[in-house]
């Protein structure tokens, strides 16, 4: 049996890992029916619908940067690109989808004007380290904020994790594979130790935290 993933139960994981919120738009897109898609934005056939070539290969990369492949599927693996291109052109809103493009046009800029080249001509080292400085200031400063999150206009990069956070954890992969997951409907076991109640995998409970 195919198993189901549970939207809700995604969003309250990414909540927890966010640091308690999630964006409205990013909550109805993906209530909605958004998710990601293993291979969806692979290969030359794919084409995004509202982000450029460019800035979609942007995307894929500080995606992939953010949950790399390991020994379990990257973001590159589940589709993220595409399935933020699909958010953003589906469930964001125009002041949305503005900040967006814009903060991705900021980002790229910035990697220019300290290195002289592109964020994808970057060594992967450099483009780590661009990622890590942008989003643990923006992390500490949503830690600190007391304004609701609607009121805050989240940066790129935060937006940016969001979006990649919950197209991971909503695709199938992401769901069964890197964090512990209660398949809906599952079997019943009685008590057993910890350690194999989790397989070695943990829940989605800490809070949103610095590279």
């Amino acid at each position: 049996m195919k198993t189901v993933m549970n939207r809700r139960d995604a969003i309250r994981r990414v909540a927890l890992l966010m640091g308690g919120a999630v964006s409205m738009p990013a909550i109805l897109g993906v209530l909605g029916g958004c998710s990601a898609e293993p291979g969806a934005d692979a290969g030359a056939e794919w084409k995004p619908a509202f982000l450029t070539p460019e800035q979609a290969a942007l995307v894929a990369e500080v995606a992939e940067i953010m949950i790399p492949r390991t020994d379990t599927p990257g973001a590159r693996d589940v589709g993220i690109a595409a399935f933020i291109d699909t958010m953003l052109k589906d469930a964001y809103p125009e002041d949305g989808q503005r900040r967006f493009v814009a903060g991705l046009a900021d980002f790229e800029a910035h990697a220019l004007r300290e290195h002289g080249r592109a964020f994808l001509a970057l060594e992967p080292g450099q483009r780590t380290a661009m990622v890590k400085q942008a989003h643990d200031p923006a992390v500490e400063a949503e830690r600190q904020s007391t304004l609701p999150l609607d009121e805050r206009q989240r940066p790129f990069i935060l937006t940016m994790k969001e979006l990649t956070m919950l197209g991971y954890f909503t695709s199938e992969p992401g769901a069964t594979q890197v964090l512990q997951y209660r398949p809906v409907p599952g079997a019943y076991h009685a008590c057993v130790p910890l350690r194999q109640a989790g397989n070695g995998k943990t829940w989605a409970t800490e809070t949103s935290r610095p590279f």
